[in-house]
């Protein structure tokens, strides 16, 4: 894997030192910009060369908000996770940030080992991400011939690898890919395996949250249980139907971004995938059953 780049945008050079030292054990490399303009400038420059953004919200001229709106607008910057980093926590302003698409928020004055925790999440995600869109590339022209499927995942490496695979019949397959991912994942971890929010912010604090998933797969109760998926295209719209065999959820809670959740380390994936992703989301019952209508 190629070393990550951060790109760190504030106005304030001294919040720009602490945040570089912060992050210099990470294997890295790091760019600044002083200004929302400089920023922006970069992006649009070298747009598939940065693979995360750490971006004040209040500076002057083009603020944190412009810029992370620009980021969203732009079809080659759309799926680039933005970490927000501000002062200003009104509940309002949160939800700005968490609609326009940010993948955190944090509110200064902030702890090192949580800036470390929050960019090595969103890392790992980006690169999950540029690899599912590289698998795209490879089944475009053979998912074009289907109009009907039915599939089944049991596991995350399946249920990234399908998210790859029915991409391929979306108008955007790289942010569809992103979108796919998000509610297979969902699918499996939270309703097949049972792993509630609260469970999963604990196990993602302790970094066990991967062996976790590994070891429930093991269990005899869940040796059968599969996510199954239901692919049908027709000339009139085309679905992709997630269905896990858990107990179900909430999903109201999630549909939207949420200023509660804005500072935990996950449950933003719902809610992306329907603002970035798809046409429209559907979830039908008690929430293990959802429809993604497709804009292809």
């Amino acid at each position: 894997m190629r070393t990550p780049v951060i790109l760190i945008v504030d106005d304030e050079p001294f919040n720009v030192e602490i945040i570089c030292e912060y992050l210099s054990g990470l294997n890295c490399e790091l760019v600044t910009a002083e200004d929302g303009e400089s920023a922006w400038a970069m992006l649009q420059a070298e747009p598939q060369r940065f693979d995360l953004i750490v971006l004040d919200r209040m500076m002057p001229g083009i603020d944190g908000i412009e810029v992370l709106a620009r980021i969203k607008a732009d079809s080659q910057l759309k799926s680039l996770p933005v970490i927000m980093q501000t002062a200003a926590a009104a509940k309002e302003q949160i939800i700005e940030g968490l609609k326009l698409g940010a993948y955190y928020y944090l509110t200064k004055p902030y702890e090192c080992d949580v800036l470390l925790a929050v960019i090595q999440t969103a890392l790992a995600d980006r690169f999950s991400h540029l690899s599912v869109v590289q698998q795209i590339q490879e089944e475009r022209v053979v998912l074009e011939l289907m109009t009907e499927g039915t599939f089944q995942v049991r596991t995350m490496p399946e249920a990234r690898k399908l998210a790859a695979t029915l991409a391929n019949v979306c108008a955007n397959p790289s942010l569809a890919a992103l979108g796919l991912s998000e509610l297979l994942i969902n699918a499996v971890e939270h309703g097949n395996l049972g792993i509630g929010y609260d469970e999963k912010s604990k196990l993602m604090e302790s970094g066990t949250w991967a062996s976790e998933i590994e070891r429930r797969l093991q269990l005899p109760e869940n040796a059968d249980k599969y996510v199954r998926v239901h692919y049908e295209k027709s000339p009139f719209a085309t679905t992709i139907t997630i269905k896990d065999e858990g107990k179900g959820f909430n999903w109201l809670e999630y549909i939207e971004p949420s200023a509660s959740r804005a500072f935990d380390s996950h449950g933003r994936g719902i809610a992306l995938a329907k603002s970035l992703s798809f046409r429209s989301i559907t979830y039908k019952g008690n929430g293990n059953e959802v429809t993604l209508l497709l804009d292809v």
